[in-house]
């Protein structure tokens, strides 16, 4: 949940956590999970923190989550150890251009990342994930709408709920795609997101933005 060609590392490094860093993972994912819809091994899409891989391998999950900064790769793993959770696993990637995985996943997450990524880097994204799901996998990205700061304020490359479906039909088979919300930490700063129109608050610490929640799955 944050801005293209930023620097990754920098943003893991600072004292307090990133917004979108919320501890837990984003509730529209936390119902795909308690409905259900998470099955066999799962890949974690740009984990950063990894609240999401962490609480789907204390549900008994093997999972890998994947990122760009080695700095939240190495917190994700410590924590994991700290928790004795040895179903969970960690590496850094390129998201728009990794391997080592091919056909493996059932299930692939994501947490906000696809809209973080440059737009001329969306299609190789689409197309890493594809390769390292398995035959019927399924994919669940959750991702912000159009502007969700607003008209005049930079942030995020946002979909409609159209360009985010055509972007994954491109490989991926979409089942739905919903309007959602994303939650993100309730940090007020000068010019910061929680003061932007189209930022609403939901009185427990965060701040939430509108979103999709797309779903779809790898023809067999």
């Amino acid at each position: 949940m944050t801005q293209p060609y930023m620097d990754w590392d920098a943003a893991y490094r600072q004292d307090t956590p990133p917004p979108w860093s919320i501890g837990a993972p984003q509730p529209e994912l936390a119902r795909v999970i308690d409905e259900g819809n998470v099955r066999g091994e799962v890949l974690d899409s740009g984990c950063g923190h990894a609240a999401l891989s962490l609480a789907l391998a204390e549900q008994g999950y093997t999972v890998v989550g994947l990122d760009a900064s080695a700095t939240a790769v190495a917190e994700a793993a410590a924590t994991a150890a700290e928790r004795g959770l040895t179903t969970a696993t960690f590496a850094r990637a390129d998201m728009t251009d990794f391997g080592g995985y091919d056909g493996r996943f059932d299930t692939v997450l994501d947490s906000g990342l696809l809209h973080a990524l440059p737009v001329d880097g969306r299609q190789a994204y689409v197309r890493a994930i594809h390769r390292a799901a398995a035959p019927g996998a399924r994919l669940f990205i959750l991702a912000f709408a159009t502007r969700p700061f607003g008209d005049s304020t930079p942030g995020p490359n946002g979909f409609t709920a159209d360009e985010l479906r055509e972007t994954v039909a491109t490989c991926w088979t979409v089942d739905e795609v919903r309007p959602a919300k994303l939650y993100g930490n309730d940090t007020p700063a000068a010019g910061g997101p929680s003061s932007l129109p189209g930022v609403e608050r939901d009185g427990a610490g965060h701040i939430t933005m509108p979103g999709f929640l797309l779903s779809a799955h790898k023809d067999g």
